[in-house]
């Protein structure tokens, strides 16, 4: 009887406990099944959240994108790309070895000769009340179409005194002992410094021959103002005035206010300030002189038969790319020069066309900081009516070239102005550039 209680008992135990594992893996299965489930419903909602999110980002993406590039065309049509600031490199010019053998042409008589005289000073009978002293004179339009013939003449052409002036002076004045060393000089160089606006860039006297620093004068045009910061820079003048190769002339009663415009009458008037000169080359003062001056006058004016050189600015061409540059980057009064252009469109100017076969230059706008020039008569008059135009108009004198040598060339079919527009690379060549002083 015992034994079979025994047995049901363990029997019960047995049922109870593989009921119990049972129910604990059914649990477990549930379980299970509960969280995969969890994670594939919670996977489901990421993946369909963030699917429709990063569609809607590539949406938005590319709208904004759209709408950018609809922005930046439409910025670019009213308001020109600034370029890229390009490189540009010296190329090679073929210099003579040595000075010492180096032979002047006998005078070329393909140069037109003529005789030219300059005005003194102003009639009264053109001025009117109220007309101030101006050092280009009073020059009236009917004067100013004359002044493009070239004949026999007196022109305009500054240092201009104003009627019934007891004084002598009529701007840009200089020292009576500087005076008689500019008569002496036969061939120059020279360059200015108003208003403090550069530093002084010493030639490179090693590049230079001995005969050269001999026979060449060096001339270096500064006002009182420029002096000074000069010499407290450490730039001393020796005993002969001059700060190496530079003689040192100072200039008193600046004939403008616009020391732009007072530097043009170094720049163009080279056969005024020196008379007896048969040569010049002028140099602006952001560059310095990295070449013999014989050979750069052999290479530019002997050598191409021109009694003018000067070279093609390395960008434009065009003078209506000039003025947009000049109001882009506000050089000038904008009415100003319009006025300018507009009376220079209206007097036969045209736009620059490369194709054009009979095209008369390689640039309607010059580089200008750098000219070679023999002092014939076509040449002073050329350099009289370029300054007639800057002393007229503006100060930019790369926007009155082309018009005042076009208009000198049409006016004289029978004498030829020999003009040689050389690569500005070449100018690169020989001279160094620098930026202009930013202190002043």
């Amino acid at each position: 009887m015992g034994n079979v209680k025994n047995s049901e008992s363990s029997s019960e135990k047995h049922l109870w406990g593989s009921r119990r594992t049972r129910k604990i893996t059914w649990i477990f299965r549930q379980s299970l099944l509960f969280w995969l489930s969890s994670i594939a419903v919670i996977f489901l909602i990421y993946f369909a959240y963030f699917g429709i999110k990063m569609h809607f980002h590539e949406g938005t993406v590319s709208s904004l994108n759209n709408v950018r590039k609809e922005f930046y065309v439409k910025n670019v049509t009213e308001q020109p790309k600034k370029p890229h600031r390009q490189r540009y490199f010296p190329c090679e010019v073929s210099f003579l070895d040595s000075v010492t053998y180096m032979i002047e042409p006998e005078d070329n008589i393909k140069f037109a000769r003529f005789s030219l005289g300059f005005v003194e000073k102003d009639e009264i009978t053109l001025l009117n009340e109220g007309n101030e002293a101006r050092f280009g004179g009073h020059q009236s339009l009917k004067d100013r179409e004359k002044s493009y013939n070239a004949t026999n003449q007196t022109i305009h052409c500054g240092f201009v005194k104003f009627p019934n002036e007891t004084s002598s002076s009529t701007g840009f004045d200089l020292n009576e002992k500087d005076k008689e060393y500019m008569n002496k000089c036969k061939i120059v160089v020279s360059s200015c410094i108003f208003g403090s606006s550069d530093f002084l860039r010493r030639p490179t006297s090693k590049v230079i021959s001995e005969y050269s620093k001999k026979n060449i004068c060096f001339v270096m045009f500064v006002d009182e103002q420029s002096l000074a910061k000069l010499s407290s820079e450490g730039n001393a003048l020796d005993e002969r005035g001059n700060i190496g190769l530079w003689k040192i002339v100072v200039v008193k009663n600046l004939p403008y206010n616009d020391n732009r415009k007072t530097g043009k009458v170094p720049k163009f008037l080279s056969h005024r300030l020196f008379p007896s000169s048969r040569y010049s080359i002028w140099l602006d003062s952001k560059l310095r002189l990295n070449a013999d001056p014989m050979k750069i006058i052999e290479y530019f004016l002997w050598r191409k038969g021109s009694e003018y050189a000067i070279s093609n600015h390395y960008i434009r061409h065009c003078v209506w790319d000039e003025i947009l540059q000049n109001k882009r980057l506000n050089k000038y009064n904008h009415s100003a020069l319009d006025e300018q252009f507009y009376f220079y469109q209206s007097d036969g100017l045209t736009k620059y066309d490369s194709s054009d076969p009979k095209i008369p230059l390689p640039s309607f706008v010059p580089e200008g900081s750098f000219i070679v020039r023999a002092h014939t008569p076509m040449s002073n008059l050329f350099s009289c009516l370029w300054f007639n135009e800057v002393d007229r108009f503006t100060s930019r004198d790369q926007l009155s070239f082309a018009y005042t040598y076009l208009k000198l060339k049409r006016l004289n079919p029978d004498k030829r102005f020999h003009l040689n527009m050389f690569k500005d690379c070449e100018r690169r060549a020989i001279t160094k550039l620098f930026r202009h002083r930013t202190d002043t």
